[in-house]
């Protein structure tokens, strides 16, 4: 099988490293030149782009043959001198803009330039990392208004992107994964008073989103499902 994997975070390398384990080839898309094991490379090539630049993407994917496979892990919740607001003064323009740029406009990049190229009986997998915070009905907590929306204007975005293919491309689906609390630099300064168990390692998020996908059928495209097979609701 061939994959793309968009993004070489802790979570990027980790899907890179279990598919490699069983066989696939991985098509590895990254600012930074990706931390893998010795195993994972013979599988896998790494190009350097930035994935929110969208003619510079395409131009890369253009030298390859459509993957089975595409799953963004970007994600960004704070960067910088950007984290996430506990109140709406917090909120600015600035770090608002660059959590769209960053949490969804990918996704929208890499879907636009799939859809210039798939045909109607292509059955290519898209998945992207989405996140429970995005859920609309389940926001209890508030805060955090920056990452929370751009979430879920991702799950939108997923779900139009969804209806548009179904028309065009029957065969092809996408949907969202939620990969849970992971050990990564995104959830380091997040992790106290997690239960145990709460916290999953890389490899451990990896092996859960890959039996998700493998279960997944066109007939579940537009949707979010996180870890352990359950969906998000928006």
């Amino acid at each position: 099988m061939q994959y793309w994997i968009m993004g070489a975070g802790g979570i990027g390398c980790a899907l890179t490293e279990a598919l490699a384990a069983r066989g696939d080839d991985v098509l590895l898309l990254s600012r930074t030149r990706p931390k893998l094991s010795d195993l994972a490379w013979p599988q896998t090539k790494w190009h350097a782009v930035d994935n929110t630049n969208a003619s510079a993407l395409a131009e890369i994917c253009n030298q390859y043959p459509l993957p089975d496979t595409v799953i963004n892990t970007l994600g960004m919740l704070q960067q910088a001198d950007q984290t996430p607001e506990k109140r709406l003064e917090q909120v600015t323009e600035t770090a608002f803009n660059n959590s769209l740029h960053i949490n969804t406009w990918p996704t929208l990049a890499m879907a636009q330039y799939l859809s210039t190229r798939l045909t109607r009986t292509h059955a290519l997998h898209f998945a992207a990392l989405s996140a429970r915070v995005g859920s609309i009905s389940d926001n209890r907590a508030g805060g955090w208004y920056s990452y929370r929306i751009s979430k879920a204007a991702l799950n939108m975005a997923i779900k139009t992107i969804s209806i548009e293919w179904q028309r065009r491309f029957p065969h092809a689906y996408i949907v969202g994964l939620h990969p849970g609390t992971v050990a990564t630099e995104l959830s380091a300064p997040f992790r106290a008073g997690l239960s145990e168990g709460q916290l999953h390692t890389p490899l451990q998020a990896a092996a859960h989103l890959l039996q998700v996908l493998d279960g997944l059928t066109a007939e579940q495209s537009g949707r979010i499902w996180a870890w352990d097979g359950q969906e998000v609701l928006p």
